[in-house]
């Protein structure tokens, strides 16, 4: 009995430890399950499926409307739930949307290369609604509960550096297999099979949720604003407060930043290694190079954080990728070994200066969530990091059309497959080292407005008083 005792908190709550990492880093693994795949929706649909680029980009605009809609509503209908569920509402949502995550991310992915073009541009609408709703079903509540998990900023840290590195584990594998599967000798896409990936995902995907509903620990007591007592939720009033929470408005564009530099420059990354490369399949070792350094940090990030501070740490990440990005413009970086070498090792540079945000970007949304409180006198998590959710999305949804129509603009032709000219293939190589330094300063403004450490004390102890 004095054994147990040990290992829980003056609250009575499990001690915070391995099992809280490990369950919190099993949802972006799961998210991720399906997520992954939408990096590959538009070669998919462009190469494989034929549908031309300005098609797909008016296409993605279109979706991009239900985002819009989707993720803000959501986040208001979990605020505004006040019901008590059994194991808590954000548990409730999360295993409602896994479920429908099982099939969703295969329906993004029909393969039906000969169907009329109408039919085509319908079923990729309709896969991606379906897929996106179930996402944000599940999402929302995931990304909302971390500051609910703990309020110790270092352990907040660290179940974000986590949750990255869950998104990572199930991303990265996926990220370096799929090319190898997707693309034939001749580097072309063969998209036969990847919405049976896809459904295998799903299923991983649910087994990861119910290994995070079952083992998460909520140690921040919200029941207070459950029941028919609870204060009334105005979505308008949450919407203005986002609008004015400097830190949300923040960690969002430091977020949206690498969506910028990575899903901006996918579609010329794809482009530089199948024509300017001649090596397609190695591709996917890309993801690999710019988010391992990532795990550098993790063992570390509760030190690190509780030594600098959070904003601290990441601006100095954010001014290393800059230098990174700027070396991968000046360098001379050719179409041999070499320079494929070369390029490898600027976004091995880059992806140490983004190890910082990795790790600690999710529990700077969690800070804000509390400055929300701090500042207005309400959490309205579920509507923050619905908004929050929703620019990181259109930045993964747009600017896959916003990097596409640019190559386009600079000669890329989609038919042409990996019989780009070579002139075409060079202007590719420059395009991804503009986009990802583009990123990387967005990046670095967001973390700016982030909160310092002087802050986060001062936060701390105002809420803390209020709370006796």
């Amino acid at each position: 009995m004095a054994k147990k005792q040990t290992q829980l908190d003056a609250r009575g709550y499990r001690k915070f430890g391995m099992l809280d990492k490990l369950s919190y880093a099993s949802g972006d693994f799961a998210c991720n399950m399906s997520f992954a795949l939408k990096s590959y929706l538009m070669v998919f649909w462009t190469q494989y499926m034929g549908i031309t680029e300005a098609t797909y980009a008016l296409l993605l605009v279109l979706v991009q409307v239900w985002d819009a809609v989707n993720d803000p509503l959501l986040g208001a209908v979990i605020d505004a739930d006040r019901r008590k569920y059994k194991h808590g509402k954000f548990k409730a949502y999360i295993f409602m949307g896994s479920i429908g995550l099982i099939v969703a991310g295969a329906l993004c992915f029909l393969p039906f290369p000969n169907a009329p073009a109408m039919t085509k541009n319908i079923l990729y609408v309709a896969g991606y609604v379906f897929w996106d709703a179930f996402y944000t079903v599940a999402n929302v509540p995931y990304g909302s509960m971390l500051p609910l998990i703990t309020d110790d900023t270092a352990e907040r840290a660290q179940l974000s550096s986590w949750r990255s590195a869950g998104a990572m584990i199930a991303s990265l594998p996926l990220g370096i297999m799929m090319p190898m599967f997707i693309y034939d000798s001749s580097n072309r896409v063969n998209g036969q099979s990847i919405w049976a990936i896809a459904l295998v995902m799903g299923v991983l995907g649910f087994v990861a949720f119910q290994f995070l509903i079952r083992t998460t620990v909520i140690r921040v007591d919200v029941d207070a604003r459950c029941g028919e007592d609870a204060p009334k939720f105005n979505i308008l009033v949450a919407v203005k407060n986002f609008c004015k929470n400097r830190p949300a408005i923040g960690a969002t564009m430091g977020s949206c930043a690498m969506y910028i530099a990575m899903a901006g420059a996918s579609a010329a990354v794809s482009v530089m290694f199948q024509a300017y490369f001649k090596n397609a399949q190695i591709s996917g070792l890309m993801a690999l190079v710019t988010t391992l350094p990532m795990f550098l940090f993790m063992p570390f990030i509760g030190k690190i954080v509780r030594r600098f501070g959070m904003r601290e740490a990441a601006t100095f990440g954010a001014m290393f990728s800059v230098l990174a990005c700027v070396l991968m413009l000046l360098l001379p970086i050719t179409p041999d070994g070499k320079g494929m070498l070369m390029y490898v090792a600027c976004q091995l540079l880059n992806g140490l200066g983004m190890g910082v945000f990795m790790c600690v970007g999710n529990s700077m949304m969690g800070d804000a969530i509390d400055y929300n409180e701090w500042k207005f006198g309400v959490r309205d998590e579920g509507t923050i990091y619905a908004i929050h959710s929703f620019f990181r999305k259109l930045s993964q949804g747009a600017f896959p059309s916003v990097g596409l129509l640019i190559a386009a603009a600079l000669g890329y032709v989609a038919a042409l497959g990996p019989d780009q000219s070579m002139e075409v293939a060079s202007k590719m190589r420059y395009l991804v080292a503009w986009m990802y330094l583009a990123g990387a300063i967005v990046q670095l403004i967001g973390i700016k407005l982030t909160l310092s450490r002087s802050e986060l004390a001062q936060m701390r102890t105002e809420l803390n008083a209020r709370k006796q």
